[in-house]
């Protein structure tokens, strides 16, 4: 059956279609309310000539639905088809910060707390998002001071001979080591981290309250004195957040800029009234939301009071327009709002009660009720969300502001401005979910032909630049023929030993020129020496992937264009280029140093001195007995000499 008799045969009931090259290929993902309509209106003639539909049609040479009952259930399928298969010609979200949470491990013998971006249905429990970012670190932070739950990287499945000094700064109960907590005192701390995780601090300060005087009347004055401290703390943090929730209500407010194919959004976070944090997002091809004739309004603008005002009015701020008459392509802020609106919302634990759009859509409505929906399924006295798309007033002034720093950002991003260091250093700690803002970067790379002469390099990154006087080289000892992970095991294992006799502090960060394996070696090294919760990633060639250790399941994909990207291969690629020239250099050393060691009495570590001090083997042929005296015995130099006199 071709695709034009497979369309008459669908059926007229809302649904999600799926569109499929002649590879099998989903390219295209759709949601609509009459299934047969809306794929049947693709094959229009005067639709071929918006830019976007042209080429969809000519790639599609099948078409599968899935039927619904609703319009909603509809919008939450196409959500998910989206995601999951990643089409060609739908909006992808991609950008370089995503929402932090605070996970609880409560799968775990001994829960811990971590700091993560990605949710998974892993048996954890996630709480947040929390703007700013560094809000969620400080949530961690407290519970660690309060609650002596740790974050740490420790296996727990076994016990240790000792605990971290994590234990011993009073910031974590220590289930690492035998006998220094019970399971009992353990799930009693993690049950009051869940009830002040979950913003149940009433009943939090009861169950504080009755174990106090419990302590207290069994003249266990320092933990009664403990329980009055923790009372305390949720006391305050009770305080602040009524006065926060006085201030107003939760809102996400959006601002765009598009010119020349390529579009940036804004997406302000407002919590209490007061703008909390900013976040960004790129574009650089927009094939679905280009269409052919920029002076016509679409069926994807709703409200007639919107379709009525003049363009200039109802363009975004920033928005790149075309005069009426103009039929080149141009960007559609309706339908591009509508998938991205989508994306950011559905499936997630926390909505906002606003959310402010510079432009109306077409399925606005069933967004809003859908999205209602789900947070009243999450908390049963959740008010409703509201979509709204205000033409005046303080609210159309925020949006004037996001789309203001849209403009900015498409700036910062298309027109190449370097951003300063520091904004670059926040962004690194924020992507690699680094505890203070890095200063200190130490990058190791292994080099070596096919298990010959391997060598390491060691390279630092210090106050935004590199800083020479502290690169290290390393020869291989221990490892022979090619194993990349030993050999970094052994340089790590040796560099940090060092670091540790010494008593000097570790680097912000410890970055491998690699993947797993070499990030795993490095972490196993790190561990024999019984350094842990050291920040530590490794950086794939070719993918440019990051790995974080602890995270490995939710690898990094950075933009290419994104400053933290380029100044990790900044750092890398110096690692590499350190390492292969020290290869090199003991290469030529070792073939160059054939014909000295088959003089009498000239062992490697002669040849290696003559040819550092003279640099090549022909200078070391012109020397004179004098000159090779300043290097080597009397004796030596004569049996030198005579040798190449011959």
């Amino acid at each position: 059956m071709d695709l034009p008799q497979k369309i008459r045969t669908i059926p007229t009931e809302p649904g999600v279609y799926l569109y499929k090259n002649a590879e099998g290929e989903v390219i295209y993902v759709g949601k609509a309310k009459n299934l047969r309509s809306r794929v049947a209106s693709y094959f229009h003639e005067g639709r071929w000539e918006d830019s976007k539909t042209g080429t969809l049609v000519r790639e599609a040479v099948d078409v599968d639905y899935i039927v619904v009952r609703n319009n909603k259930e509809a919008l939450a399928l196409e959500n998910n088809l989206i995601k999951q298969r990643k089409p060609r010609f739908n909006i992808l979200l991609r950008d370089d910060k995503t929402y932090p949470y605070v996970k609880l491990t409560l799968g775990e013998r001994w829960p811990r707390v971590y700091v993560t971006r990605r949710l998974r249905k892993d048996g954890a429990v996630y709480y947040g998002p929390y703007f700013p970012a560094n809000l969620a670190y400080r949530i961690v932070d407290l519970i660690h001071r309060n609650f002596l739950i740790p974050s740490c990287k420790v296996d727990l499945t076994r016990f240790h001979p000792r605990p971290c000094l994590q234990y011993y700064i009073k910031r974590c109960l220590g289930p690492c080591v035998k006998d220094l907590t019970t399971p009992e005192a353990y799930q009693e701390a993690v049950r009051d981290v869940k009830l002040f995780l979950e913003g149940r601090p009433t009943d939090l300060s009861k169950s504080l309250h009755t174990r106090m005087e419990q302590a207290a009347a069994e003249q266990e004055y320092e933990r009664a004195a403990r329980y009055r401290d923790l009372i305390s703390t949720v006391e305050q943090l009770q305080e602040r957040q009524r006065i926060a929730a006085a201030e107003g209500d939760d809102a996400d407010v959006f601002g765009y800029h598009y010119e020349n194919g390529m579009l940036a959004v804004n997406l302000f976070h407002m919590r209490g009234g007061r703008v909390v944090d900013r976040r960004e997002f790129f574009w650089e091809d927009l094939p679905e939301f280009v269409t052919a004739d920029a002076g016509t309004s679409t069926d994807h603008v709703g409200t007639d009071a919107f379709v009525s005002l003049p363009r200039a009015e109802r363009r975004g701020p920033g928005e790149h327009s075309e005069p009426a008459s103009s039929t080149t392509d141009a960007f559609n802020p309706g339908e591009f709002f509508s998938a991205l609106l989508k994306q950011l919302y559905i499936g997630q634990p926390y909505v906002p009660r606003n959310l402010y759009v510079p432009v109306d859509f077409e399925d606005r409505q069933e967004l809003e009720d859908l999205l209602s929906e789900q947070i009243a399924g999450e908390n049963a006295r959740a008010a409703r969300v509201h979509i709204l798309v205000p033409q005046r007033g303080d609210k159309r002034a925020l949006i004037d502001l996001a789309g203001t720093n849209a403009k900015q950002s498409y700036d910062q991003r298309f027109r190449v401005l370097k951003p300063n260091a520091k904004a670059i250093q926040e962004e690194l700690q924020d992507v690699l979910s680094l505890p203070e803002l890095p200063k200190r970067i130490e990058c190791f790379d292994i080099s070596h032909i096919q298990g010959a002469e391997t060598v390491a390099s060691m390279v630092v990154w210090e106050d935004g630049k590199m800083k020479k006087s502290d690169y290290r080289k390393f020869i291989i000892r221990t490892v022979e023929g090619v194993d990349d992970f030993a050999s970094m095991r052994e340089v790590v294992t040796r560099r940090y030993k060092r670091v540790t006799e010494e008593k000097k502090p570790m680097p912000s960060l410890v970055l491998i020129d690699g993947g797993l394996g070499q990030l795993h070696a490095a972490a196993e090294a790190l561990e024999s020496l019984e350094i842990i919760n050291q920040p530590l990633a490794a950086i794939a060639k070719r993918e440019e992937i990051l790995y974080v250790y602890g995270q490995e399941k939710d690898p990094i994909a950075l933009d290419h264009h994104s400053p933290v990207l380029h100044l990790i291969q900044l750092i890398r690629d110096e690692a590499h280029r350190f390492a292969v020239t020290f290869h090199r250099k003991r290469r030529q050393m070792r073939d160059r140093s054939t014909e000295l060691l088959e003089i009498p009495g000239v062992g490697e570590s002669t040849t290696r001195r003559l040819l550092e001090h003279f640099g090549s083997l022909q200078a070391v042929k012109q020397a004179d007995t004098a000159a090779l005296s300043a290097v080597v015995t009397r004796s030596q130099a004569e049996t030198i000499s005579n040798h190449f006199r011959k």
